[in-house]
């Protein structure tokens, strides 16, 4: 077993090899592994089963469904990649350029990042889209996959270093942790002179693990209680729709509503559609109410910490507010920046939301399910970046580049 040391080493050591290559090698590179991901299918499948038994009773079912990979779920890895193929290559591109009185002319120019180190948990496709977005970037990827997705991980690592020894180019592109502790994570932690840029996807826990004690440049990532407000303004049937989307699609994810805000006005007369509407099917939400909500209809009194919880499970937190404005301050206290939405048929209303929520992504009638890289255009994303510096939002090709500064002269000094 390789130690994470070595796996650093044989990382920085492609780091030149990443940043020199073409478009057109990578853009190979790239069809090839979506093809060798459909090659490997049997392996990575039987991998995967074993890691879906060994999880089972120890992480809940809506986490089973996040590990678990399927024939369409690994054909829908492989196009994902081929989408990045199609995107144009955000490395070399001129940014920016001016010309100085002094004759100097200096241009932005965007630069691969190096190598960046990902740790997650139980999606095994963060895999497959991580390794594409970092090669068509010129980085290169050092993946930290929990225990319950290694063997999965593993697998899938296999395929796409498969494609890479086929075009003879460095199978070290791709590279995953062969330690399964947490060893591993905190020395990928602390990795200076190794790592240049580290991302956590995952629960609250493992990013708050990462953003206090990472020694090398990390991004806040991913936990996302996401807010949906109903406004006195809003089409019911839309609003229903939206909601019964943004909470029970994939209730696992950190797009997916975890509080819904409604206005006074209507509270009486949405409430018991929305219970009706939620309830209904195989997985019915339990829903924890505020004192005021509980009074209209029936559900779980909301404890302490529910409006500051990201379920990720058939659980929704419902509060009744005064407006919009107010909607807009419950959400600025309790949000942890990722996506938000009004339902509303008032345009003052809904551009005051838009405005005045702080977070990566505000939507007006539209589910918080949508902010993801591919139905972004993104092709793929690397995780949503809940902060400000470097990347907000859906991290696509662009926020894994940096950029440096091409100053051309002709013996100018200072």
């Amino acid at each position: 077993m390789k130690t994470t040391l070595e796996i650093l080493e044989e990382a920085r050591r492609a780091k030149a090899c990443a940043a020199a290559l073409s478009t057109e090698t990578k853009n190979e590179l790239l069809r090839a592994m979506a093809d060798s991901l459909l090659e490997f299918s049997g392996v990575i499948l039987k991998e995967n089963e074993a890691d879906l038994q060994a999880a089972k009773g120890s992480i809940s079912e809506v986490m089973l469904d996040r590990l678990a990979l399927s024939k369409q779920r690994l054909a829908d890895m492989a196009g994902a990649i081929r989408e990045v193929a199609a995107l144009p290559d955000p490395v070399g591109r001129v940014l920016s350029k001016t010309s100085r009185p002094n004759g100097l002319s200096i241009e932005k120019v965007s630069v691969a990042i190096g190598v960046v180190a990902i740790i997650y948990e139980s999606r095994p496709n963060v895999t497959a889209d991580a390794a594409a977005l970092l090669l068509k970037s010129g980085n290169v990827c050092v993946l930290r996959p929990g225990k319950e997705a290694w063997r999965s991980a593993n697998a899938i690592v296999g395929a796409l270093r498969a494609a890479a020894k086929k075009r003879s180019l460095p199978e070290t592109l791709f590279n995953i942790t062969e330690d399964p502790s947490r060893e591993s994570a905190r020395e990928l932690m602390g990795a200076v002179g190794y790592v240049d840029l580290l991302i956590p996807r995952g629960g609250a826990g493992l990013i708050a693990a990462c953003t206090q004690n990472a020694k090398v440049p990390c991004i806040e990532t991913g936990t996302g209680i996401c807010h949906l407000y109903i406004d006195r303004a809003a089409d019911f049937e839309k609003a229903l729709a939206i909601l019964e989307n943004a909470k029970k699609s994939r209730p696992s994810v950190c797009n997916a509503a975890e509080v819904c805000l409604i206005d006074r006005p209507i509270a009486k007369a949405f409430l018991p559609l929305m219970r009706l509407r939620l309830l209904s099917g195989a997985h019915p939400v339990e829903l924890r109410l505020d004192p005021e909500a509980a009074r209209i209809i029936e559900g779980t009194p909301a404890g302490e910490r529910d409006f500051d919880t990201e379920f990720l499970d058939y659980i929704l937190a419902v509060k009744i507010v005064d407006g919009v404005k107010e909607a807009a301050a419950h959400i600025a206290l309790h949000s942890t920046g990722h996506s938000e939405a009004i339902i509303t048929q008032d345009p003052a209303a809904a551009d005051y939301f838009l405005k005045n929520v702080d977070s990566a992504a505000v939507y007006h009638n539209a589910s918080t399910r949508f902010t993801d890289g591919g139905e972004f255009g993104l092709g793929c994303e690397m995780g949503i970046s809940t902060q400000k510096l470097h990347a907000r939002g859906p991290m696509g090709l662009e926020a894994l580049c940096s950029y440096k500064y091409v100053i051309r002269g002709n013996g100018q000094i200072r």
